[in-house]
């Protein structure tokens, strides 16, 4: 039984069910010279016994599933519902038309064909129940694997996240640190800044997602931190046309990106970096690309990108499950990240 086919929708095929067979038996019977009354009484009252029998089998099935061993147990179940059956088919019968010899002779000749009948239906009724039980387990053991596989996949993420925040807060504080007693109101500012950037990323889980627009407020939060930091030597460059700040990415995604800008771009260098974002639409997908320049002689991000890249590569692969989302290469001393979002999670 499928988890979709509601109690109610299957008490009303079985129903249908019998009255078809009802109706079948009744004309068979008036073919091989019943009145159609006796047909039908006759028919209305086995198949109703066979209703039963069946019901009975499903209920048996609810309580006891035999196992490879056991199997035997079906056949006799279904073996012995067939003969009371049949018997009490007969009985019945016998009792409602005692004073028409003609139909207690024909009653006496069917007996053993409706023996077979009955067995014949009553093992069938046992066998689609035993299928659409084992439908509905498999369906089951489905959803239950299911739902482990998105538990790992969210402990997965939560656990890529924690790894990237202690990171940043680490590398934040210790820059207040030095700052406090050189230049303690930008260390004030700082902190502020912090607070808020920190505030944005705790109402925001791994699984959510938001307008590019929104994504680019939260970030710009952290480039502020950054450029406390960094000072005059780290500018930043945000390109992006308007349909794509509508499109939606997952929350947070862009941050480990930029800090592996910032990476390498500003601290092998002493001069002025620029970092560049822009994002366009195209193919039903919104389109990031990160550029910063590095110095060939100190960096080497073709060899090393660091764990921010490949969480976040990680990250893009459990929620869309494509490994493709994320690209990077070197163009004139021009380290270009490039993600691609779907836009039907």
């Amino acid at each position: 039984m499928s988890t979709s086919f509601s109690y109610p929708k299957m008490i009303l095929t079985y129903g249908a069910w019998w009255i078809i067979w009802i109706v079948i038996q009744t004309w068979v019977l008036h073919s091989l010279g019943l009145e159609w009354s006796e047909a039908c009484v006759d028919a209305t009252i086995s198949n109703v016994l066979l209703t039963l029998s069946g019901y009975t089998t499903e209920i048996t099935s609810r309580y006891y599933n035999p196992d490879k061993q056991n199997r035997w147990f079906r056949f006799v179940w279904a073996l012995a519902l067939a003969i009371i059956c049949a018997l009490a088919i007969n009985w019945i019968l016998a009792q409602i038309y005692f004073d028409n010899q003609h139909y207690i002779a024909f009653l006496e000749k069917s007996l053993p064909l409706r023996f077979v009948y009955a067995f014949l239906m009553i093992s069938f009724m046992g066998v689609i129940s035993w299928l659409m039980r084992q439908m509905k387990e498999e369906q089951e053991s489905k959803a239950r694997k299911n739902d482990a596989e998105n538990l790992l996949r969210e402990a997965e993420l939560s656990n890529l996240r924690q790894q990237i925040q202690p990171h940043f807060l680490f590398n934040s504080l210790n820059s207040i640190s030095a700052l406090v007693g050189t230049r303690p109101e930008e260390a004030r500012k700082m902190i502020y800044q912090l607070s808020d950037f920190l505030r944005g990323t705790l109402k925001k889980d791994e699984q959510q997602v938001v307008p590019l627009s929104e994504e680019l407020q939260h970030l710009q939060l952290y480039l502020e931190i950054e450029k406390v930091r960094f000072g005059h030597r780290l500018l930043t460059d945000i390109n992006c046309d308007d349909e794509s700040l509508k499109m939606k990415l997952p929350a947070l995604l862009l941050q480990p990106i930029v800090e592996n800008a910032i990476k390498f771009g500003l601290y092998d260098t002493i001069g002025e970096v620029t970092i560049k974002i822009s994002a366009k639409a195209e193919d039903n997908m919104l389109s990031v690309q990160i550029e910063n320049p590095y110095d060939s002689e100190t960096s080497k991000p073709k060899h090393g990108t660091g764990f921010g890249l490949n969480s976040v590569q990680r990250r893009l692969y459990l929620l869309y499950a494509r490994n493709d989302l994320l690209a990077t290469k070197t163009q004139q001393n021009i380290f270009i990240t490039s993600v691609k979002i779907p836009q039907s999670l």
